[in-house]
Formats: C-alpha cells, structure tokens, sequence
C-alpha cells in the first residue's frame, strides 16, 4: 500500500516537490499494480486527504479533533485493503474526513 495526499490529484502554489512526489508515487503504485497484480500481488494507493488525529496535528494546524481523520479509522481502512479478495482489488482509496472540502 503506497500513501498519497491531495497533491497525488492536485497540486496547490509553492508546493512543486511535494506535488512531483506525490503524483509520481501514484505512477508508480499503477505501474507496479499493472505489473505485479498477475502474480497475486496487491498494490493500492491510498489518497489521505486530511489531517490525522494527534497532539502535533492541533499544535501545528491549530485544527479541532473532529475535522481530522481518527488514526484508529485510517488503520482500519489500511487492514482492510490487505485483506482484500483478489476478485475485488481496490486500486486507488480516498479517504478524507466528513467535514473536509474537496
């Protein structure tokens, strides 16, 4: 599972690097998923687009709880990629919190 952002769809001012790395890491999970899916191996890319829950989330974003992403939920999408059945493989998940504009 590779971990994307925002920037792996849309690339904001002052944020070039950021923006190359990220939609270069999305080419790379279709690549690899193209490449590697015949052999029973699953890549996705998963699209976080939002903040996650955490002292140093509000210190640095000054961003109340609730319009982040719980760290518990996130993991939980995570194991359920990995558990995917090969008949129903997720390429590409974005998850973001109800409260966030997109």
């Amino acid at each position: 599972i590779l971990t994307g952002a925002t920037a792996s769809l849309k690339a904001n001012a002052n944020s070039s690097p950021f923006a190359i790395a990220k939609f270069g890491l999305r080419a790379l999970s279709q690549s690899l998923a193209r490449e590697f899916g015949p052999q029973g191996i699953h890549i996705s890319h998963l699209i976080i687009d939002g903040i996650i829950t955490g002292e140093r989330a509000q210190q640095q974003f000054n961003i109340h709880p609730s319009s982040c992403i719980k760290a518990d939920s996130l993991a939980a999408v995570y194991l359920d990629l990995m558990r995917q059945d090969p008949s129903c493989w997720s390429q590409e998940i974005d998850v973001r919190p109800a409260t966030e504009t997109f």
